[in-house]
């Protein structure tokens, strides 16, 4: 029976698991000089606030290495692509070699602009037309629709799902684990948010913004100095 196609504008991101935290930062720096103490070992927060910021702001980035995040993000595959090429990350996708990809697709969020101006690279985004907002939103249903039923015939004709899955495009929705370390990610977040903090200009696109606003609550929550001080230097990696 043909599956429910479903469409989506926004991605999701867990926290899958975690071992971070910014005594892990101080700790790391300290052991340099063997003044360090341990995770059970007494820690003044002035003072690891002060290291921090010493840290950050002469770019010891090291440090900062020591810890791990393990995100699941679910996102279209066009997003996806675009998180790929942060090479300091280890990456983990569901693979339509192996299972049928499920019928969810993106479409445009109403607030997403839709007219691009400028050149490549140093474009702005505009708002577009309710016009223009239906008609996008109605062609990439009907293309999403075609080619998950096509893909489908597909699979119901016993061609190999690796085959199949070329019926499908970049809008259809993926999920993969994505790990790494703080200072990979403040590197990501610097570049995939556009923030009024940022020292260097950054022009994200707009849902890999999503997802990466997402990541930044749960650096925030789960490494407070640290970020503090990445936010007081302009959100630039050490």
């Amino acid at each position: 029976m043909p599956a429910d196609i479903v469409f989506r504008s926004d991605s999701s991101v867990e926290l899958v698991n975690s071992m971070a935290s910014d005594y892990q930062v101080t700790d790391a720096a300290r052991i340099s000089t063997a003044a360090w103490h341990g995770m059970t070992g007494p820690h003044d927060a002035a003072k690891d606030a002060g290291l921090i910021g010493y840290l950050m702001k002469n770019r010891h980035g090291t440090p900062f290495e020591h810890n791990a995040f393990t995100f699941r993000v679910e996102c279209p595959i066009f997003v996806a692509r675009e998180f790929f090429r942060h090479r300091m990350t280890s990456f983990n996708e569901e693979s339509a070699r192996y299972k049928q990809l499920d019928a969810v697709f993106w479409v445009p969020a109403p607030s997403r602009g839709l007219k691009q101006e400028g050149k490549p690279g140093h474009y702005i985004m505009k708002p577009g037309t309710m016009e223009q907002y239906k008609l996008a939103c109605a062609e990439l249903r009907e293309a999403a629709t075609v080619e998950y039923r096509r893909y489908e015939r597909l699979l119901d004709a016993g061609i190999c799902r690796e085959v199949a899955r070329a019926c499908l495009n970049v809008s259809v929705y993926t999920s993969f684990y994505a790990t790494m370390n703080a200072r990979a990610l403040m590197n990501f977040l610097s570049l995939r948010i556009d923030d009024p903090d940022n020292a260097y200009v950054t022009k994200p696109q707009y849902e890999i913004e999503s997802v990466a606003l997402q990541m930044e609550d749960f650096f925030f929550r789960k490494m407070p100095l640290t970020y503090s001080a990445w936010k007081e230097n302009g959100r630039v990696a050490p």
